[in-house]
């Protein structure tokens, strides 16, 4: 079974090891986590990912410059964010972001 590829992008370690660890108790799904914008990139274009989550304390302008990129280089890469709540709120976050 092929495991849907996720790109978790987090400014916070501790934070993004505990979105990570709960993307991946889902066998489904794989996550990848990066803390700045280059390795974010570098990981994107190294991985075939479906779907960008967004974690908090990511500045608006990175945002929105990731934004772009990951458009740019994949139009129908699937973006979404996830700014806290429990693990059955980012399983509905994800589920919602891959239909």
């Amino acid at each position: 079974m092929n495991q849907t590829q996720i790109l978790v992008i987090g400014r916070h370690p501790e934070i993004l090891q505990t979105v990570i660890r709960l993307v991946n108790t889902n066998p489904a799904w794989n996550a990848t986590g990066c803390i700045t914008d280059e390795e974010a990139i570098g990981a994107f274009k190294t991985h075939d990912f479906a779907l960008v989550l967004l974690g908090g304390g990511i500045e608006e302008q990175s945002e929105q410059y990731l934004c772009v990129f990951f458009r740019a280089n994949k139009p129908d890469i699937k973006i979404a964010q996830h700014y806290g709540g429990g693990s059955g709120l980012l399983s509905a976050e994800i589920y919602e972001a891959l239909c």
